[in-house]
């Protein structure tokens, strides 16, 4: 099964693969990130549910479907890595980070968490780009 041309089953590895990229991102700078967002870990344990990382999935999966969209619309044979990471890149430097930005500033918070956060956007679309690439097609 296809989507836009490209292999939905690369389309899911693509998200699953983002997603395990921020699990692991966010346990290592863990401390960083409360620091960033003025929680302790038990504010942040207090407040533990399932849900957000069922939306962080489904949000993978949906970024993935997009990017696969996006280099799908290059054209025939457009699904390549470079085509998946350089579109991914320009869609984080477009659009992603420029989001975030523009809500950290007003929410007043810290330009470490926008260090943070947007880097792994960036993380995540290359990866999402570079999985694309190569399971695609």
């Amino acid at each position: 099964m296809t989507f836009a041309g490209v292999n939905t089953l690369g389309i899911l590895a693509a998200a699953v693969a983002g997603y395990l990229f921020g699990a692991v991102y966010y346990m290592l700078l863990a401390k960083p990130w409360m620091a960033a967002v003025g929680k302790t870990e038990d504010e942040i344990k207090a407040n533990m549910s399932a849900v957000p990382y069922i939306v962080a999935f489904v949000c993978q999966l949906i970024m993935a479907v997009m990017l696969a969209g996006v280099v799908a619309h290059l054209g025939d044979k457009s699904m390549t890595v470079r085509n998946a990471t350089i579109s991914a890149f320009f869609i984080w430097l477009g659009f992603v980070v420029t989001t975030l930005a523009v809500n950290h500033a007003f929410q007043g918070a810290k330009r470490l968490l926008t260090a943070i956060d947007g880097a792994h956007w960036l993380g995540v679309l290359l990866i999402q780009g570079i999985v694309l690439g190569l399971l695609g097609s």
